[in-house]
Formats: C-alpha cells, structure tokens, sequence
C-alpha cells in the first residue's frame, strides 16, 4: 500500500502486520478529522466492539492543525496541535480495539482542492487493502466544507474500484447538520442502545477539543438521546441512543446517479412533505 505523504500514520493496535490488519477491516469509517470517527460511525465502532467475525478501521484524512483551541490549548502551534490530535486519535483506536487507524495528514487546503487527487488516490488504496463490507462517512448535506470533500472523495474512490470489489452498504452520517429533516422511510436508523460506556470513553479522548472550548461529548450524546426520542411522536421510546444516517449505497454502485441530484432530490422530497402537510392544516 503507497499512501502519497510520507506523514501518515498507520497504527495498528494490536501490533499486528500493517497488511494482515487491515485485510481484517470489515466496517471502515472514513472521516475527515480526528473525532469524527468516533461521533460519526460509532455504530460500526460498537458493532464490531470484542467482535473477532467484524473488525472497524478508521481513516482520519487531515492532519488537525486547523482546530479551535482555548484554555490549556491556547498557545499551541498548529504543530502542536497537530501531534496532540494525532496522539488521541491512537488512542481511541486502542480503546474502540480498531483493527487499524490510518491518519493520511492532509491540511485541510489539500482536501477541499478539487484538482488535488491525492486524497481519492490513497483513499483507493486503502479500500483495495481492506475491502471492507460496511463504509460509514460524512453525509452530502453536511454543511463542513472539508467533511463535504471527504464524502466526495469517499464516493470517487469507491467507483474507481470494480463493481465486485465495491462495498455492500455505504452510510453518510451526521456531524455538522443532522438528519432528523430527511424522510423517514429514506433513514439508516442506526440504534446505539447500551453502549453508553463505550461511548463516553470514547469521546473523553479527545480533551483537546473539550478543554479546547467544543463540547463535542455532550452535544453528540445528547443528539442520539433526541433522536430515539423525536423519532417517533406516537409511540413510546424503543431505544435510548439513535444515530441517522443517509443511504449513500446507490451512488456507490450506480456511476451514473449525479452526486448534487442524489442530495438535492432528497431535500425536494423534504420541501414536498412539509408543503403537503401545511396545503392539508389550511384546507387547500
């Protein structure tokens, strides 16, 4: 495997041969900083959990020299930042027992480029290397303009690969927008009911960004704690943790469906429901 910048990380928790690891990787989430993984695919992080059938693997593609910083974190240079992010990234990989945890290193500049092919290329290498049955990455409505170039390069790498070889389910996940407008019939409900521990520990990895000044561990728990509550207005809760996530399976085996139409329709179909149901209250 030939990833492009010669500083990227590929940890291995376990210890085990770089190439057995990831030949292991049945889910792999592919996100575009560190932390994302585990606020945004951590359906897959838990159902592969002490699971030796299903292993997760992770790709984090910047290097994290652009995050907020307060408090303890005030005065740390873009390099500091970036050695300290790089190191709680490891560690979440040891605590969720990944099979691997790739940190390809892009600036964040690189990856929204869309002449710079590096990241769609390494991207490829890593799908060929791990062929895993289960993607989770950002969704094409999220409103991050770095998480919207991972998506894209996520699904350009993904079409690059044979059919045979392409992934049988492909999840777009919340972090910056949730999901909660997007019809629910067209929902990957992801239920992450009893791994509030796993959970916990997970997201107090990253001090970096909590002591930063973002309470990303509050917010993302009490995200899931709305959605299984919201989710359904007549029904008592059936579960106390729900992730959304958009069904990106048909963009990855159909070359032909447009990336913009494949969102914007789905938005059309929202804008449809919500005309509909007002037209209904006021008798047109």
């Amino acid at each position: 495997m030939k990833l492009h910048l010669p500083t990227a990380d590929v940890f291995i928790p376990d210890g085990q041969p770089p190439e057995a690891a990831l030949a292991r990787v049945t889910h792999l989430g592919i996100g575009a900083h560190q932390d994302d993984l585990e606020f945004m695919a951590f359906h897959g992080i838990a159902g592969c959990f002490k699971n030796e059938a299903e292993r997760f693997g992770g790709v984090t593609c910047t290097d994290g020299g652009g995050s907020s910083r307060t408090g303890k974190y005030a005065h740390f240079t873009d390099e500091q930042m970036k050695s300290v992010r790089r190191e709680e990234q490891r560690e979440a990989a040891i605590i969720g027992r990944y099979a691997a945890m790739v940190q390809l290193d892009y600036p964040s500049a690189a990856i929204k480029n869309p002449a710079d092919t590096r990241l769609r290329e390494d991207l490829v290498e890593l799908l060929v290397a791990t062929r895993p049955r289960v993607i989770y990455t950002h969704n094409p409505a999220d409103k991050h303009d770095t998480h919207i170039a991972v998506f894209i390069a996520a699904i350009q790498a993904i079409r690059a690969l044979p059919r045979a070889e392409r992934p049988e389910v492909v999840h777009g996940c919340e972090v910056w927008r949730d999901l909660d407008w997007l019809g629910d019939a067209e929902k990957a409900i992801q239920d992450l009911s009893g791994h509030d521990n796993l959970a916990a520990a997970l997201n107090g990895i990253f001090d970096s960004q909590i002591g930063g000044g973002k309470r990303y561990d509050l917010a993302v728990m009490g995200r899931r704690r709305a959605n299984a509550t919201f989710f359904t207005s007549h029904a008592t809760d059936r579960c106390d943790a729900l992730a959304f996530a958009m069904d990106l399976t048909p963009l990855a085996h159909n070359d032909s469906l447009d990336i913009v139409e494949f969102v914007t329709d789905a938005i059309e179909r929202f804008k449809t429901d919500v005309t509909e149901k007002l037209q209904r209250q006021l008798g047109k």
